[in-house]
């Protein structure tokens, strides 16, 4: 558990000034020369220059700010590597890469979902890696649940780059003036509950305050893993593991909430959430919420300089159960068939490296992937307490968070599972009945495509 009273944070200054590159990068793949001078004749020189093209989807703010600035020291560093950095849409960057890889023209290295490695490399659409990373086993330096999805047959198909992981945010102020110990906050199901009820002010549709919602932000999954062991609808073998009993408990319990403060009271509010000052928690209507921890530059940017938060693990089902949480993250890749495979894995080193990752985590808040980079970076001394905060806890909860890969036997099994999930909070189906179904749906799936 951890409390602070937020404070913004100064960024770190201005980009380093523009240094002028030995050759302008000039596509994907390219190659030239250097004379003694130093200048391009494209022909013939001493040295070859490989130029690398590098996509990702930071487009704007510190993400982009720090990995142009990230690119140009590398390009500054390393005489016979040019890296060009180029920005592709969110969502569009998925079909993009998909097109440039099928035409042959993909980048050179880019940045993608860390659980959809394995179908890429199953698919031939990405580079074994494994030759690369043998001749410096790197595997130790990142948590170990993001190493296991980049393995694919054994072999390592990828890089983790960033991840997060999901928490519960507390409003101290709330927390005070309730009477409870803004330094204990709920550490069960029964006592998140407990703590709801006290810091809910109002009733039916007039809501003045509401202590906490589970499914605002969280999904069911979460919860489910949650309750069941840090099982998720598959188990570590790959057996489906849809209708547990644990399972089937987490739904009646989330049913429950909705029950309490009633399914249109729920949608209404759901409909009124923004950011900024419409933020529910960041406005005081909701006391209490599970978010992704990065939902922390949100609270940086938008939040009142006074206002004081907490952060704590999910609360556990019973005593004992364990505090699982799920998290996600983006991968480096080299697309299958470029020209510079060395050389790209060159950048990914550095980009991964720990040093490298803790620019990256103190400009944009990401918990990175790199272990040690957490662990500075949580006690760093150019980060506030606030910040200082958020990369302890992030550390401490991912021994508990788990990661999904998409089993590729199942390439399509989260539509099966929420639409019985959904069945469920419109009373069309018990939590038994849905969960027996999409167990029944999710296995068909799998053998069919065995």
């Amino acid at each position: 558990m951890f409390t602070t009273h937020l404070r913004k944070l100064i960024s770190r200054g201005a980009l380093v000034g523009a240094a002028p590159l030995i050759l302008a990068a000039c596509g994907n793949g390219d190659t030239a020369t250097t004379d003694d001078t130093g200048a391009s004749n494209g022909e013939s020189g001493d040295q070859e220059q490989v130029q690398l093209e590098f996509w990702s989807f930071w487009g704007s703010g510190p993400r982009r700010d720090t990995i142009e600035e990230i690119v140009e020291e590398f390009n500054e560093t390393h005489d016979n590597i040019t890296v060009e950095y180029v920005y592709q849409p969110w969502g569009d960057i998925w079909t993009k890469s998909l097109a440039a890889i099928a035409g042959g023209n993909a980048p050179d290295i880019i940045v993608q979902d860390i659980n959809s490695v394995r179908q890429r490399a199953d698919a031939n659409q990405a580079t074994n890696l494994q030759s690369f990373i043998d001749e410096e086993d790197i595997s130790d330096q990142f948590y170990p649940q993001l190493w296991e999805t980049v393995i694919f047959e054994d072999e390592a198909y990828a890089v983790p780059f960033n991840t997060d992981t999901q928490v519960l945010f507390y409003n101290l102020d709330a927390f005070e003036e309730a009477g409870l110990d803004p330094d204990s906050p709920p550490q069960t199901w029964d006592e998140l509950e407990e703590m709801a009820r006290v810091l809910d002010e109002g009733s039916n549709n007039a809501w003045e305050q509401i202590g906490f919602y589970p499914r605002w932000n969280i999904g069911a999954d979460v919860w489910a893993l949650n309750a069941d062991d840090g099982t998720s609808w598959f188990d570590e073998e790959g057996n489906v593991t849809i209708n547990t009993p644990e399972k089937v408990e987490t739904l009646e319990w989330l049913l429950e909430w909705q029950e309490y403060y009633g399914r249109e009271t729920v949608t209404q509010y759901e409909a009124e959430f923004g950011s900024g000052v419409a933020d529910p928690f960041i406005s005081g209507l909701v006391a209490m919420r599970g978010q992704n921890i990065n939902y922390y530059t949100n609270l940086r940017e938008n939040a009142p300089d006074d206002f004081r938060f907490g952060v704590a693990p999910l609360p556990e089902r019973e005593e004992g159960s364990g505090n699982w949480s799920w998290g996600g993250g983006f991968v480096l890749e080299i697309p299958e068939n470029t020209a510079h495979p060395e050389e790209s894995y060159e950048f990914i080193s550095y980009l991964t490296s720990t040093e490298v990752q803790e620019q990256f985590g103190m400009n944009s808040f990401d918990i990175m992937a790199n272990i040690e980079d957490n662990e500075n970076l949580a006690e760093h001394p150019d980060l506030d307490e606030a910040g200082q905060m958020i990369y302890d806890m992030a550390h401490l909860n991912l021994e508990q968070t788990v990661i999904t890969p998409v089993p590729l036997e199942a390439p399509d099994y989260h539509s099966l599972i929420n639409t019985q999930i959904d069945s469920v909070f419109l009373g069309e189906k018990t939590p038994q009945e849905a969960l027996e179904d999409a167990q029944n749906s999710v296995e068909n799936l799998v053998e069919q495509n065995q």
